[in-house]
C-alpha cells in the first residue's frame, strides 16, 4: 500500500508541476489547463472547439515544452493529403531503395489545427494513429512515440469550406472542450507581459517524458469502488435510452469516461473517485459523442444534467 501511495503522490507532484508551468503562459484558465491534462495522463486525445486567438496553440505548445517532449503543429487545409501528415516513402536513386520520411505525426504532442478544414480522406489518416498509436504505409507498420497526445482544434462558428468530423472520429477524442475568453485581470497580464509582437513561448521542462508515462500508469491505480463503476455504467446506458438522443455514449466512450474520472481524481490530489468526478467529466467526455435526434449537434450541458437526474448518485 505504501508503494502505491508513493507512486500516486509522485504522479500528483508531476501533474501539479506541469499545470503550474503551463499556467505561466495560459493565464486565468486553471480549470481548463487541468481539463486539458486529463487526456494527456489518461492516454487519450483532446478536441478544442473555440474561436481563434484564445490560446489553443499556446496551450498545446506549453504542454509539450513542459514535459520536454517533441511537439509538432499541422495546419489542416483543404489540399492537405494523408502523406503530408503520416509521411511518405522516397526513392533513393543512389541505393535503389525506398526510404521512409516521417511526417509530423511522429511527435509526442501533435497539434492538429482546424482539423475540420481537411477532407474526410485526410481526417481519416488520423484514425489508426489516434486509436492504435501506429500508422501503416505501403504495408509497413510504424510505431508512434510514447506518450502520444493529439490536440485538435476547430472553429465552432464559421463552417464555410469545412468537413464535419464523422462520429467515428469524434469518438476517438476523449475530451471535447473550449478555453473561453480570459477574465479582465488575466487579459491585463497577457497584454502587459506578452507584447503583441511576441508570439513564441519558451518554457523549460519541469517533468520528463518518463514521469508522464509513470503518471499514466498511476491513473490506472486510482481506486474506483464498485458503486462508482455502476454509476458510470448507468450514465452511459441512460444516454442510449434517452428519447432526445439518436446516438448515445458508445462502450469506448464509457471506457474513456472511466479513465477520465480517474485522471481527474488524481489531478485533484485524491487516490479514489467520487460522484462529483463523474459529473464534472461527463459533459466533456460525452457531449460530442451524443447525437441529438433531428440535429447534427451534440448534447448540451443541460442535456447531460437531465441524464444525471435519472441516475441516482451512490452514497
Amino acid at each position: 500500500m505504501s508503494e502505491k501511495t508513493d507512486r500516486l503522490q509522485a504522479a500528483t507532484d508531476t501533474v501539479t508541476a506541469i499545470a503550474a508551468s503551463v499556467e505561466t503562459v495560459v493565464r486565468g484558465k486553471h480549470e481548463q489547463v487541468l481539463l486539458a491534462m486529463v487526456p494527456m495522463i489518461a492516454g487519450g486525445h483532446l478536441l478544442l472547439q473555440d474561436v481563434p486567438g484564445v490560446g489553443k496553440s499556446t496551450l498545446a505548445q506549453a504542454l509539450g515544452q513542459s514535459i520536454g517532449a517533441s511537439y509538432s503543429r499541422i495546419q489542416f487545409t483543404s489540399d492537405l493529403l494523408p502523406a503530408d501528415i503520416l509521411g511518405v516513402n522516397i526513392y533513393e536513386a543512389a541505393t535503389g531503395e525506398f526510404r521512409f520520411r516521417r511526417g509530423p505525426i511522429f511527435a509526442n504532442v501533435v497539434m492538429a489545427d482546424e482539423i475540420n478544414r481537411a477532407s474526410p480522406k485526410t481526417q481519416s489518416a488520423l484514425l489508426e494513429a489516434m486509436n492504435d498509436r501506429r500508422i501503416t504505409i505501403d504495408g509497413a507498420t510504424w510505431e508512434l512515440p510514447d506518450p502520444f497526445f493529439v490536440i485538435a482544434t476547430q472553429n465552432p462558428i464559421e463552417y464555410a469550406g469545412t468537413y464535419p468530423l464523422p462520429e467515428s472520429e469524434l469518438d476517438r477524442f476523449q475530451l471535447c472542450m473550449g478555453i473561453g475568453y480570459p477574465d479582465v485581470e488575466a487579459e491585463r497580464k497577457i497584454l502587459t507581459e506578452r507584447p503583441v509582437r511576441q508570439h513564441s513561448i519558451n518554457l523549460q521542462p519541469v517533468a520528463s517524458v518518463q514521469q508522464v508515462l509513470d503518471a499514466q500508469a498511476a491513473v490506472d491505480e486510482v481506486t474506483v469502488a464498485p458503486a462508482m463503476l455502476d454509476y458510470v455504467l448507468a450514465f452511459a446506458r441512460a444516454t442510449r435510452s434517452e428519447t432526445l438522443f439518436e446516438v448515445g455514449v458508445s462502450p469506448r466512450g464509457a471506457i474513456d469516461l472511466l479513465k477520465a474520472v480517474r485522471a481527474w481524481a488524481l489531478l485533484q490530489g485524491r487516490t479514489f473517485v467520487v460522484p462529483d468526478d463523474v459529473k464534472t467529466m461527463a459533459p466533456y467526455v460525452a457531449s460530442h459523442r451524443i447525437l441529438r435526434r433531428g440535429s447534427r449537434k451534440g448534447a448540451s450541458r443541460t442535456d447531460i444534467d437531465r441524464i444525471f437526474e435519472q441516475v441516482p448518485a451512490p452514497v
